[in-house]
């Protein structure tokens, strides 16, 4: 296996609550109020939809604000990546990510393992507007039972929702989160943030028409069959985890200009922030980050003198 880099779960597609567009020859994004599932192909800046964002369409009367899920582990953790990340907002790779007690940033003699204040008590992150990052991984349909669709977030809300949600649902069914069948579900709700305008999260919850005990019932049922078929839930926990920290960050360098187009926008002179699929986005401004790290820098030099 080649050191330094992430093997994650394999992506067959995106799930989106909004998307990029073009406006006065600047690609920004644009928020929605429904889910669209993509492919991970672009075609004339836009990215290709999936065969099943048409089906699950086609099984809703209105907007597609629900998706059946399955997930691919058993720990939360894994189906769930969370962390504090500062991205160069040029280049879109990771610069420094943290999960609150240490991070691991790149500097001039390679990436190092430093302390992690949190962004609100960072000089540097809040000199890079480092920020929560998320990525949720979930099976959709039964064509690739080891494939994944991709949810980016930069949504607290989201991020702090999915989180519990994973929690309490592994909990309550005896560590059998794999074999539960739920669906997301996008939510509203309006803050004084949002100047009580509506924005809107990603939920988890078992799936239209079932109760919880009756999705429970289906796990157990769905543990037992693989089980008596061999299918090894535990090693492929494991194998996932080794996986995961194989690499000091979880994007590769060819998922950079993605990150880059998606959370980071180029739009000159406007630091305002701008709610979108992956809400709570900001906007960046018309100088590199290195110049503003280096600012930053100058500044507090000049405190310590």
């Amino acid at each position: 296996m080649l050191k330094g880099l992430a093997i994650t779960p394999p992506t067959i597609g995106r799930i989106s609550i909004g998307r990029v567009v073009e406006k006065n020859g600047k690609r920004r994004p644009e928020k929605d109020d429904q889910f669209t599932l993509t492919t991970q192909v672009q075609q004339r800046g836009e990215w290709m939809l999936h065969p099943l964002n048409e089906s699950l369409r086609k099984a809703t009367t209105g907007k597609l604000r629900a998706i059946p899920v399955r997930f691919l582990f058993n720990d939360p953790n894994l189906n769930l990546r969370a962390e504090y990340s500062l991205f160069d907002r040029d280049t879109g790779r990771p610069v420094c990510v943290g999960n609150g007690e240490t991070c691991k940033r790149v500097t001039e003699g390679g990436i190092t393992t430093m302390g992690c204040p949190t962004p609100d008590a960072c000089a540097f992150g809040q000199a890079g507007n480092c920020k929560p990052f998320g990525r949720l991984n979930v099976g959709i349909g039964d064509e690739d039972e080891l494939g994944s669709f991709i949810f980016r977030t930069t949504s607290f809300n989201s991020i702090r929702t999915l989180a519990a949600r994973l929690r309490y649902f592994s909990a309550v069914s005896g560590n059998l989160l794999s074999c539960l069948p739920l669906e997301l579900k996008l939510r509203g709700k309006s803050t004084t943030q949002s100047y009580r305008s509506a924005i809107y999260y990603v939920d988890l919850n078992v799936r239209s028409g079932s109760t919880l005990e009756e999705t429970i019932v289906a796990a157990r049922e769905l543990d037992a069959r693989r089980r008596a078929s061999g299918f090894d839930q535990a090693a492929l926990d494991t194998a996932a985890r080794i996986g995961f920290s194989n690499g000091a960050f979880e994007d590769s360098i060819e998922e950079s200009a993605a990150v880059a187009e998606e959370f980071y926008p180029a739009e000159c002179g406007d630091d305002r922030s701008h709610d979108h699929g992956h809400d709570n986005s900001n906007t960046p401004s018309a100088h590199s980050l290195k110049d503003r790290l280096d600012k930053r820098a100058a500044l507090l030099g000049g405190k310590a003198a």
